[in-house]
């Protein structure tokens, strides 16, 4: 929907998207499919970017979360599945998490892990070990 900044009252907003999902569960608890609704606003004028292009953009966007680090720390560390429920916590967690990635890249890049991958790595490696290669 195209709207001006005055009528929406969200100073430079030129269009609102609404985006309907259909949110399939997987797995023994699965329950019916639910609809999910998300709301976006964009700067974006409607001769820059048609619905199309908006549809897109917002994938692109999600798409870039979920294979970026987001996925590779819940695959590797399970962090969907923490229950972790203080912000803070929750997010020094999820630096560690990030660090722990990073170490093991920086060790893949200079070749000196044979760890197929950041879960049996993060196995081989004591507390010493890890800050030790922090001071590298």
């Amino acid at each position: 929907m195209t709207v001006t900044p005055e009528e929406i009252g969200l100073c430079g907003c030129w269009q609102v998207i609404a985006v309907r999902r259909e949110r399939i569960e997987l797995g023994r608890k699965a329950g019916p499919p639910s609809d999910d609704l998300g709301y976006y606003a964009t700067s974006l004028a409607p001769d820059q970017l048609d619905e199309v292009g908006l549809l897109e953009a917002i994938q692109g966007h999600w798409d870039a979360i979920e294979n970026g680090t987001h996925h590779r720390r819940d695959v590797s560390f399970g962090e969907d599945a923490s229950q972790v429920s203080q912000r803070g916590a929750a997010q020094v967690l999820a630096a560690l998490r990030n660090l722990a990635l990073g170490l093991y890249e920086l060790e893949v890049e200079r070749g000196r892990t044979q760890a197929p991958g950041v879960k049996s790595w993060c196995r081989q490696m004591s507390a010493s070990a890890a800050l030790a290669l922090l001071r590298r």
